[in-house]
């Protein structure tokens, strides 16, 4: 798999003008604010009624998800495990068992640095009002993040937490599972061209009628979402982690919300981390783990894993690239 760089407009400049444009009619698009984001859904469709059901099918299905996984609704199932899974274990649908499954097995395969249990800290963090804990409670509640403070139970499908004061927070996988779960559903429906992003975790189906769709990776430190590097790309799952997404800035430091699980502090020395491959899922966990990696131990993860290819640009603006892309000539952000 090789990818070009270059400038291009972003991919939602791209997919935006689709709906309207009078020789791709029969495209169907939407976006909707969800999950503290927006996701949005384009597709190819013959049958427009039918195209929107599709559409309305996938919007449908994120909203469950939210109301299942988000920690900001107390009367979720993941809302429930936090308040008593550290009492006893709390039985959970196979579903949410199954994701809380691949996170930690995720947590084994990054040596910790995808951690759900990050919330211990993260919890503390409102961005939009620039509140962040002080260093003592960041202190404190650094020894409760360690995955291995989880434990499931397969014969009984529960969840329990070892140590009072854990809790996890599937926000690093949960927008990845969304778009892998819409592309499903439109591949069901016989869709056979669409795209679902929910933030920056974008699932191609197929390509752009003939020709591959271009996604633009966000220039991390210019405003209005320019672009520093397009990839033409088919069939496969795009996530980016940037500390642009979730931020706010504090005599000259930036406070983002990809928190590295050894330290309790968002990672540094990264802007952004794109990861590719054929599971949305999994590239939402990597390209976390490769931010909080950082590029060399990031890029080497990365290179044990042959389905998968990175892109990171760090704090200097460098750009590097993964093995198994096309290097252009070009090699940092200005």
């Amino acid at each position: 798999m090789k990818h070009n760089s270059g400038l291009a407009p972003t991919l939602a400049a791209l997919l935006l003008v689709l709906p309207g444009s009078t020789l791709l009619a029969d495209w169907i698009g939407d976006a909707r604010p969800m999950m503290g984001t927006e996701v949005s859904v384009y597709l190819w469709s013959d049958d427009a009624e039918a195209g929107q059901q599709a559409l309305d099918d996938v919007f449908a299905e994120a909203a469950r998800i939210d109301r299942l996984m988000s920690t900001y609704k107390d009367d979720s199932e993941i809302s429930k495990i936090n308040h008593l899974a550290a009492t006893s274990p709390v039985m959970v649908g196979e579903e949410l068992f199954q994701l809380v499954r691949r996170s930690l097995d995720i947590s084994v395969l990054t040596l910790g640095a995808f951690d759900i249990t990050y919330d211990s800290v993260g919890q503390h963090y409102d961005f939009r009002s620039r509140q962040r804990p002080d260093p003592d409670t960041v202190e404190a509640e650094r020894e409760n993040i360690d995955y291995r403070f989880v434990r499931l139970d397969n014969a009984a499908g529960s969840v329990a937490f070892l140590k009072q004061g854990v809790r996890i927070n599937l926000g690093g996988i949960a927008k990845g599972y969304v778009v892998e779960r819409g592309v499903d559903i439109l591949r069901h429906r016989g869709i056979g061209n669409a795209i679902v992003t929910a933030g920056g975790d974008s699932r191609l189906l197929g390509d752009r009628r003939g020709r591959p769709w271009m996604v633009g990776i966000r220039d991390p430190r210019k405003d209005g979402g320019e672009v520093a590097i397009s990839v033409p790309l088919a069939d496969e799952a795009i996530s980016t982690s940037g500390d642009y997404e979730r931020y706010f800035d504090e005599d000259g430091v930036r406070y983002h919300h990809i928190i590295k699980p050894s330290t309790g502090i968002p990672a540094s020395g990264v802007h952004s981390a794109t990861v590719f491959g054929p599971d949305a899922v999994i590239t939402d966990a990597l390209s976390t783990s490769v931010f909080v990696l950082g590029v060399d131990e990031g890029l080497r993860l990365i290179g044990t894993l042959p389905d998968y290819e990175s892109i990171v640009i760090d704090a200097e603006g460098h750009v590097y690239y993964s093995d198994g892309l096309q290097r252009p000539a070009a090699d940092n952000v200005q």
